[in-house]
């Protein structure tokens, strides 16, 4: 795809996104129930406009990776020119940068309509059922979390069996406990804090992080107590 459509394209997404950010405050253009039912329509209109940035940066560093294969060419073996063998390698590095960076910003362009039809599905009114709301649905998913955490703690016959989920010197569990300390410091105070689009992605992103980490930490505690004879205790679900 030439790249002048390719980035107008880009920029009829988010321009508006842009141009909205820039013409009120959050705090400003949104408020009470309305901000929290929006949140995650707004964080992911955040996360596209950086997606966008991120392409813009991308396209530069191809640019730039053209030209001094072109200059390389040019002028073979001048000093402090790279190689032409070297020039094209880093041409195709940001070619496939600039990709990754291009299908990164369909994929965000796909979350914002995924937001706004979860939005939508939501109720004009969630008194009463403020679990429904995007803050109060990612809180959720972090006390998930941390229970699955607690079992190895406060489970005796867990914790025997499998110590290294509460050794916080392994180095996979020690990884596992800084992400939630990350998540948890980002945490808002209750799901009825008003917090901004970015705010949310840096929590959202925190929590996965968390996710991840505890993943990889149970699977390797478990191969490594199955290691010294079948665990007295199911293992858990995934």
């Amino acid at each position: 795809m030439d790249l002048w459509f390719e980035l107008l394209g880009a920029w009829w997404w988010v321009a508006p996104t842009a141009i909205g950010a820039g013409a009120a405050g959050y705090g400003v253009a949104t408020s009470g129930r309305r901000r929290a039912r929006r949140l995650e329509l707004d964080a992911a209109r955040h996360e596209m406009s950086r997606a966008y940035t991120a392409l813009m940066s991308a396209r530069a560093d191809m640019r730039t990776a053209r030209a001094a294969l072109q200059t390389a060419k040019a002028n073979p073996g001048a000093p402090g020119m790279p190689s032409v063998p070297i020039a094209r390698d880093e041409l195709q590095r940001a070619k496939h940068a600039h990709r990754v960076a291009w299908m990164t910003l369909r994929a965000k362009r796909t979350g914002v309509k995924a937001a706004r039809a979860q939005m939508r599905a939501l109720p004009a009114s969630s008194r009463g059922d403020e679990s429904r709301l995007p803050l109060a649905r990612l809180m959720a998913r972090h006390d998930m979390l941390t229970a699955r955490w607690m079992q190895y703690e406060t489970d005796a016959a867990r914790a025997l069996a499998i110590p290294q989920m509460t050794d916080a010197r392994h180095p996979l569990t020690a990884e596992f406990v800084a992400a939630e300390h990350r998540a948890r410091s980002l945490r808002p105070a209750d799901a009825r804090a008003k917090i901004t689009p970015e705010e949310f992605v840096a929590y959202r992103e925190a929590v996965a992080t968390a996710e991840s980490a505890f993943r990889i930490a149970e699977q390797d505690a478990w191969r490594a107590a199955r290691g010294q004879g079948p665990p007295p205790v199911e293992p858990p679900r995934t």
